[in-house]
């Protein structure tokens, strides 16, 4: 489906309606909410026919809701951009937010080099709904995408996901509330921008970016899906391990612990570990905390993992650890020792430094 265009004006931002909360309309036989298209929300936003810039739109056909969203939709938003990338001076993905945070992460290591923004956005309340935070939303991620530096540059270059007067890095978000408006957190982050009266960058946390020779941003969309989270919990029989690194194909594990990195010490346990690494899969420690940071050398539990051949996932979100390991597991000039290495590394500004 091409663009509909709907001003004429020499800044063009495209919006993305992938689906989400923000489009849907209350079943009045069920209750339930269904997913429409994006006329619906532009009948219920013509603020945007008021900007100075022009606000073309692309929605997909089906609509996806976030619970289904994966890589063959974040294939798709990456596609689409790539395809118009030269036509427009930023984009607004509209994203339902149960895994907004998964693509914003998968989206920053498939596009390495943005010149332009990629917001995605969102709400918690459809836009029909009286008190909806889906028109602040929409409107604000507009006006950021457009947003220019003294020198004419996109204020923003890179992928961020803006929500509740915040504009966050996307590999450093994680939804936290399934019922506030301030439903997004960057706990190990600051804030690129926060919105009131006016928009405030702080342009010390924003990542500049370094266009290709041709101009066009690079996109990797290969993606490798044998990849798994586990918890660690009090009490978890080592059958769970076992049957967790059985799983057919598997090449990575991201492994949430307690703390600062720590699990369980018990011979069965570490033994389970210790078999998985030997058979070549990747064990990547990230903390259960919203805040903080793994620290493998603090206590013995940490280092024991490490000597064990778990590697430390540092201050990486759950949601950037798995689809980091997918963007590198997919590529095929990576030997497993490099992966490894640049798991432990900052790639896109979503570890600390």
């Amino acid at each position: 489906m091409a663009p509909t265009t709907n001003t004429a004006s020499s800044t063009a931002i495209l919006l993305i309606y992938t689906g989400g909360t923000i489009g849907m309309i209350e079943n009045p036989e069920t209750g339930a909410l269904e997913a429409i298209d994006f006329q619906y929300i532009e009948a219920h936003l013509p603020e945007i026919k008021r900007f100075d810039y022009r606000v073309d739109t692309y929605s997909f056909d089906p609509v996806i809701d976030s619970s289904d969203m994966g890589p063959e939709g974040w294939i798709k938003i990456a596609e689409v951009i790539r395809k118009n990338y030269t036509g427009y001076d930023g984009f607004v993905v509209l994203h339902g937010t149960d895994t907004m945070a998964y693509t914003a992460s998968a989206l920053s290591f498939m596009m390495p080099h943005l010149g332009k923004p990629v917001l995605l956005t969102g709400s918690q309340l459809p836009i029909g709904v009286i008190r909806t935070d889906g028109k602040e939303n929409l409107l604000t991620s507009i006006e950021i995408a457009a947003a220019k530096r003294a020198d004419g540059a996109p204020m923003v270059t890179e992928v961020a996901v803006f929500f509740n007067n915040k504009l966050l890095r996307g590999n450093r978000t994680t939804k936290s509330s399934a019922d506030l408006f301030n439903a997004f957190l960057s706990p190990n982050c600051a804030p690129l921008a926060t919105a009131g009266i006016n928009i405030h960058y702080d342009e010390k946390v924003l990542l500049r970016g370094t266009a290709t020779e041709d101009g066009l941003p690079e996109i990797h969309t290969d993606l490798d899906p044998n990849v798994m989270v586990l918890t660690i919990f009090p009490g978890m029989p080592t059958s769970v391990l076992e049957s967790t690194f059985s799983t057919p194909g598997l090449k990575a594990v991201v492994m949430q612990t307690f703390g600062s990195g720590n699990a369980p010490l018990g011979p069965e346990f570490l033994g389970a570990i210790r078999s998985a690494v030997q058979k070549g899969i990747i064990i990547v420690n990230v903390t259960q905390c919203l805040v903080g940071s793994v620290n493998m050398d603090r206590y013995t539990t940490g280092r024991t993992l490490k000597e064990a051949g778990v590697i430390s996932g540092h201050d990486l979100t759950t949601e950037a650890a798995l689809t980091k390991l997918m963007h590198l597991l997919g590529n095929p000039d990576l030997s497993f020792d490099r992966v490894k290495e640049l798991m432990q590394a900052n790639i896109r500004g979503e570890i600390s430094e």
